[in-house]
């Protein structure tokens, strides 16, 4: 394992919290691993013997039906945590949607150090609970959201994700989706047809800007609030 002190997301992840000499010790325990887009990391129901930091790329977290369809439930980012500590089975597949990598740590090695930080245990509930906020969010997105106001809430979750910007209705944000837009179809619950209609129409009415395949520009922020719903 490499120095943690010069991890890109030294300052975002759940390590933030440590001091040196704690993140030298977590660090002897971890390994990093790439994983190539479409990899899949954790399946869903497995007993799973590792938890990891997301160091860089996204993945998806997917719920299968029995009849095989299957559900985007989350996405999960670079200083995103992964894996249940303190937990066995997984409730859902993390699937890398690009190219990532991770900082891969034994469940139960971690499990005994979290023990040992009571600050590492706050670290984890509060990012559960944040997690916790935004799977209620993402039930109401798919289930009573149209798709108008999935697309707009999607698009304004990425530039907070992706850019890091917030501010005003007049701040314009920025950003590169790492997918493209059969994923973000994927991702809503939408067909393709319509996700494309509803980005042609955002752009037509100024909302966006749509300089690349990938590239989006959000040009009037509290309009595009609005249409999200």
């Amino acid at each position: 394992m490499s120095d943690c002190s010069s991890c890109m997301v030294r300052g975002r992840a759940i390590c933030a919290s440590l001091d040196n000499a704690e993140l030298a010790e977590l660090g002897r325990m971890g390994r990093r691993q790439r994983v190539k887009a479409g990899h899949t990391l954790i399946w869903e129901g497995d007993d799973v013997p590792l938890v990891a930091n997301v160091l860089k790329g996204v993945l998806k977290l997917v719920v299968a039906a029995t009849d095989g369809r299957e559900q985007i439930v989350g996405l999960v980012f670079a200083s995103d945590f992964i894996g249940r500590p303190f937990g066995k089975a997984s409730p859902y597949s993390v699937t890398a949607m690009t190219d990532a990598e991770v900082c891969i740590y034994n469940r139960n090695s971690f499990d005994a150090f979290a023990g040992a930080h009571p600050h590492l245990q706050q670290k984890l509930l509060r990012r559960t609970l944040d997690e916790l906020d935004r799977a209620r969010y993402w039930m109401m997105l798919l289930g009573r959201k149209s798709a108008t106001e999935k697309v707009a809430s999607f698009l304004l979750e990425m530039s907070e994700r992706l850019s890091g910007l917030g501010g005003g209705p007049e701040r314009e944000a920025g950003f590169e989706l790492p997918f493209g837009r059969q994923q973000i179809a994927d991702i809503l619950g939408l067909t393709i047809e319509t996700t494309c209609r509803q980005l042609t129409r955002m752009r037509a009415s100024g909302l966006l800007e749509l300089p690349s395949r990938r590239e989006v520009v959000i040009r009037d922020r509290g309009a595009m609030e609005l249409a999200a719903g």
